[in-house]
């Protein structure tokens, strides 16, 4: 896994940060956060056709998660001022955090895919490692919202041209730095410390951009007060 670090997992401290909001005129960190709960989604940019979807799913669910006592964050691999032009005309109600050089999706350890040659005998560490083989045989359609599931890379493509989504060049360099980036979830407590975590395709590339729903975030958030 090279200098990747383990993704934080229940009990252990949440890192420090502070991240411009898109959709507020303020910085957002994890000191403004005690003494509340929250739930922070990392995703890939407005690339990413998939993770604007889970936006608007959180976005969904977001009544549910407040009435719980916890505050809804995602944070996007986008900079603020193109995320700022795009959530102008696509509102939001989830504070929208943005961090176009993943450095708070290394803190909390959400992994990003590196691709590795083919060795006999040898099996890449997912999600860590893959090679060009495993990950070009894989084939989602999270949603059921293509025709045919699809390689991941086609699907991305596929799924922007029926959005009517085109990248910009902002999107276009963050797209080739940050096209593996995967994406995580984490359940914070107004304390700090990690109380539920999930990461994007823990089982192989088949499970990639297939998120959590509505119930799991309402579980996860439920037990809290457990």
């Amino acid at each position: 896994m090279g200098d990747q670090r383990r993704p934080l997992q229940p009990g252990e401290p949440a890192p420090a940060f502070a991240l411009p909001a898109a959709n507020l005129e303020a910085m957002v960190s994890l000191d403004s956060l005690r003494g509340r709960a929250f739930l922070i989604g990392f995703y890939r940019g407005l690339h990413c056709p998939f993770c604007r979807r889970q936006v608007l799913q959180l976005a969904g669910v977001q009544a549910d998660l407040q009435a719980l006592g916890v505050q809804t964050l995602a944070v996007i691999n986008t900079p603020v001022e193109r995320a700022r032009l795009y959530f102008r005309h696509r509102p939001t109600p989830v504070t929208l955090l943005c961090d176009p050089d993943c450095l708070t999706h290394r803190a909390f350890g959400v992994p990003y895919l590196e691709f590795q040659p083919e060795v006999e005998g040898e099996r890449p560490e997912w999600p860590y490692r893959a090679s060009m083989a495993e990950f070009g045989a894989a084939r989602i359609n999270p949603g059921g919202a293509l025709p045919v599931p699809m390689q991941p890379m086609e699907a991305n493509a596929a799924l922007n041209a029926l959005d009517g989504f085109e990248l910009d060049q902002t999107d276009q360099a963050i797209f080739e730095s940050h096209a593996t980036q995967l994406v995580g979830h984490f359940l914070v407590d107004g304390s700090g410390i990690v109380r539920w975590a999930q990461i994007e395709a823990r089982d192989g590339p088949n499970g990639l951009c297939s998120f959590p729903d509505a119930a799991q975030f309402i579980a996860a958030a439920g037990s809290l007060s457990r």
